[in-house]
């Protein structure tokens, strides 16, 4: 099938490879052979109809392309990325087509499962491949936001016969090379219960570590969910789902695999939704806004934060509404606009004393009082920079958070909250206290496996460059600089 107009995807990807057309061909052959695809006689010619004609070539061809593309670019491309698979239209009067656009929920355990299937075969950490980029906040929103609030809740359970998915070539079954079979009651515990060990895990050392554990485990739900389960049962999976997903994400974000992390973002919003738990879909965007955030992109977080709170609507309950409104007040602060950063802050404080911490669902326990306080001094350390007036304030929140967070467990977050309150002093003109609380975050920072701590770090190291002429401050930017990862942008 060929539209005959250029694959420009392909193409794109195909140009960062350096390979000739033949060697693709001969590649295709190869892999397709090891995976038990003996037929496959590709050659040269059939190479520039796909990229030129925007031909569609045959299962399993597409997704044998994304194998050998994943593994020749260093990061995970699937066969969407390859302009291989249906596009729904985007909304009228959205812009182009980000790589994590939503596709129909039919087809969500198949995709998700295709993505980390290529996630896992890259077996490595840290690494993006060129031409990997973040699509703008306005993008995603633009492309999740019916999907994301529409009332059609299109579960699987209770149809007839296994999932299938809608490719070029007709329908084909979703068949993987160890497909589980369904699960019952215990099974789906059992995998409830590994989501609050990976999620203790990140919350004390980072993602490093685990990030394939996470993934692996994730990919095995897809599997699961490709099959006819109780209703009850499903949605339970797609919790699971989406909670793995997220954390996916955010160990993504957390070793700087940014792009990676933007795609489980948006497949944990759609996985919540196929569990009819917008409230959930809404807290897996504000992951992606607080990505954003961290990236220096405050007005695609603000957008994200806008179709985060929709998804969630009247259905959110208080603490969670108030962890959306300090990601939106950070969002706010980012921007300069000290008004409406205490007005947020304000309204954030106000949600989360209506509701008792042990009422919230399971992904939000972690937001508790210290994570509050410590959400409170990050984004007044940030208004800071704009308004003198909320270094105080910053400050305050920042002790409170490092006090609450005396418990093991929380090492991350209390790393975080030190560089945070080195920050402040820094910009308050205290250069004293900001060298005792810089090196006491220094001591520890090599206990986790976070990038993203390093880069907190830097912005704290940024912020130092006034008193470098200090004697003891210039030794302990040295210090800093000695031990400095190098860090490598993916957007």
């Amino acid at each position: 099938m060929a539209s005959k107009q250029p694959n420009t995807r392909l193409a794109d990807l195909f140009a960062l490879t350096g390979w000739s057309k033949g060697e693709l061909a001969r590649l295709v052959n190869r892999r397709g052979a090891a995976m038990g695809q003996q037929q496959l006689s590709t050659d040269t010619s059939r190479v520039r109809r796909w990229i030129e004609q925007g031909e569609v070539p045959r299962d399993p061809v597409p997704r044998v392309l994304a194998a050998v593309f994943t593994e020749r670019l260093g990061r995970v491309v699937t066969t969407e990325d390859l302009g291989l698979e249906r596009h729904r239209p985007t909304r009228s009067g959205s812009s182009a087509t980000p790589p994590a656009v939503p596709w129909a929920p039919d087809r969500t355990a198949a995709v998700l499962t295709e993505f980390t299937g290529m996630d896992l075969m890259l077996n490595r950490r840290g690494l993006v491949g060129a031409g990997a980029a973040l699509a703008a906040g306005t993008v995603i929103a633009d492309n999740l936001h019916d999907w994301l609030t529409g009332e059609d809740v299109a579960y699987a359970a209770g149809r007839p016969g296994p999932r299938q998915v809608i490719t070029q070539g007709g329908a084909l079954p979703v068949i993987d090379v160890y497909e589980p079979g369904p699960v019952g009651n215990d099974e789906v515990a059992a995998l409830e219960r590994s989501v609050e060990v990976f999620r203790a895990w990140d919350a004390s050392r980072g993602g490093g570590l685990q990030r394939k554990a996470v993934v692996g485990q994730l990919n095995e739900v897809g599997g699961l969910l490709t099959h006819t389960h109780t209703p009850a049962v499903e949605r339970r999976l797609w919790t699971v789902a989406a909670n793995l997903a997220v954390l996916a994400g955010w160990m993504s974000h957390d070793v700087g695999l940014e792009p990676t992390a933007q795609r489980y973002f948006v497949i944990a919003a759609q996985a919540a939704r196929e569990a009819d738990d917008r409230p959930r879909a809404g807290e897996a965007i504000s992951r992606a806004a607080r990505q954003m955030l961290h990236l220096g992109r405050a007005d695609d977080a603000l957008e994200l934060m806008r179709l985060a709170q929709a998804s969630a609507g009247d259905r959110a309950l208080p603490r969670t509404r108030a962890m959306l409104h300090t990601v939106e007040a950070w969002a706010q602060a980012s921007l300069g606009r000290s008004d409406a950063t205490h007005r947020v802050l304000g309204e954030a404080e106000e949600l989360f004393v209506q509701e008792p911490q042990d009422s919230a669902p399971s992904w939000m326990q972690l937001f508790n009082e210290a994570e509050l306080h410590g959400m409170q001094a990050l984004v007044y350390r940030t208004l800071a920079e704009h308004d003198p007036g909320a270094a105080r304030l910053a400050e305050r929140h920042a002790r409170q958070a490092i006090d609450l967070r005396q418990e093991t467990g929380r090492e991350r977050s209390a790393l975080l909250d030190r560089i945070t309150l080195a920050s402040v002093y820094w910009i308050s003109g205290e250069p004293d206290e900001a060298q005792v609380q810089a090196k006491l975050a220094l001591a520890s920072i090599n206990d986790t496996s976070s990038l993203r701590t390093w880069d907190r770090l830097r912005e704290m190291y940024r912020l130092s460059a006034r008193y470098q002429g200090l004697p003891a401050v210039a030794e302990l930017r040295d210090e800093i600089d000695a031990v400095m990862p190098v860090r490598r942008r993916t957007v």
